[in-house]
């Protein structure tokens, strides 16, 4: 047992203490972000809203994350990450104690979308801090440590938003996800200027190629939009499941997503230590993950056992352990062709592109065909994913045969 805690210790080794400080910044910001898990539940129980009503502002969610991931890493090419990420998380903090007093549909689908358009702004931003910050062995293992801390705060938030739902109500949540905005501002201010932090590895690229050229890099792209969009409906539709058909509470659906964080938190920092030394390729990998996730829709077909809900959670769970590192890393490596901001916006925006049609289309299929209908349609796009990472696969095996072949043929 002794060793098991050695290790697991081990694995946490030779991290820049720049990067644990952005690790606990955000974590600080995660524990607060606990509207967007039950953002479908206040919707339709406060605010009235039918589901094709939600489904419309989940959009306009997915609309303000594409364009702020994107404009976040013009901006962080342009200035810099830090002036990005402060002025993120200090706006995003006023926007969201300002949300819950709208409560008019089209304005608070544009409200949603100025509150999404400046908190995505910090995500490609964080990525490219997280890089300079880290060491060329570390960067797998330093995109864990920013994912432990984001499911630590994402197993802690969601228990405590459904505390404080059952015990006030949904408007303290906003209050919550505000407050912790502007403490995660405070700690970076005073931890991360530059005058501060010290740069392990600027990347500098000579003669940097436009991203629209890299090909293999756009079906990376789809394949990152498909697992978003399977992905993302345990904020959306899984919620609503659980309520509608198992009849759950908002406090056992906090626990059950907590859950996902809280083994996140202890498992994946060794799991992908072990998986980054094996001789698997990163781009399996990223495939794996995606099966797995896809499987957890195809055994909530299989019976109406409420402990399948469990096994389902922890399907998702082991899936999205894998995917996350290893497809930030594949992106991180891929972005040495060109502009880094440029190349990490994009990956965000595969997930923010998914939350425009993801949210919006579980919703609207299960409104309209039933939940068994939906976990049917999002397994076969789960399939379709999981053979655009293979053909990914088969095109960058070409790549490297054509990088050996080209010397010989001078």
């Amino acid at each position: 047992m002794k060793k098991l805690y050695s290790n697991y210790l081990n694995t946490f080794k030779g991290l820049s203490k720049e990067v644990w400080w952005l690790a606990f910044i955000t974590f600080i910001n995660r524990s607060g972000t606990m509207v967007i898990p039950f953002l479908s539940l206040y919707l339709t129980e406060s605010l009235h809203y039918t589901l094709e009503n939600v489904g419309w502002i989940m959009s306009a969610f997915g609309v303000g994350s594409v364009l702020g991931s994107w404009m976040g890493g013009k901006l962080t090419d342009k200035y810099g990450f830090y002036p990005v990420m402060y002025l993120s998380l200090a706006l995003t903090g006023i926007l969201f104690i300002g949300l819950q007093f709208i409560e008019e549909f089209y304005a608070f689908c544009f409200a949603i979308f100025l509150v999404m358009l400046v908190a995505d702004a910090f995500r490609p931003a964080m990525f490219v801090a997280m890089n300079t910050y880290s060491k060329a062995e570390n960067k797998t293992r330093s995109v864990t440590l920013i994912r432990l801390a984001i499911n630590l705060g994402f197993s802690a938030g969601p228990a405590i938003g459904g505390f404080i739902i059952t015990s006030i109500n949904y408007k303290g949540l906003f209050w919550m996800d505000g407050i912790t905005c502007l403490l995660a501002t405070l700690v970076l201010i005073n931890v991360l200027h530059p005058k501060k932090a010290l740069v392990i590895d600027e990347q500098k690229v000579e003669n940097p190629q436009p991203i629209r050229s890299d090909g293999l890099f756009w079906i990376f792209f789809v394949a990152m939009f498909i697992f978003g969009f399977i992905f993302l409906q345990y904020f959306s539709t899984i919620p609503l499941y659980y309520r509608d058909v198992h009849a759950l509470t908002e406090f056992d659906i906090g626990l059950l997503l907590g859950m996902n964080g809280f083994i996140i938190f202890v498992l994946e920092m060794p799991l992908i230590k072990w998986l980054g030394d094996s001789k698997y390729s990163k781009e399996l990998l990223i495939t794996i993950g995606l099966l797995l996730t896809g499987l957890s829709y195809v055994v909530l077909l299989m019976t109406p056992w409420i402990g399948i809900l469990i096994i389902g959670m922890l399907l998702m769970t082991l899936g999205e352990m894998i995917a996350f590192p290893f497809s930030n890393s594949f992106v991180i490596e891929r972005s040495k062709r060109g502009k880094q901001g440029e190349y990490m916006a994009f990956y965000s925006i595969s997930f923010s592109a998914a939350h425009i049609f993801g949210h919006n289309s579980g919703l609207q299929m299960v409104d309209n065909f039933g939940y068994d209908t939906t976990w049917t349609v999002i397994s076969i796009i789960s399939a379709i994913g999981v053979l655009t990472l293979f053909y990914l696969m088969y095109r960058l095996k070409r790549e490297k045969t054509d990088v050996i072949l080209k010397p010989s043929e001078i």
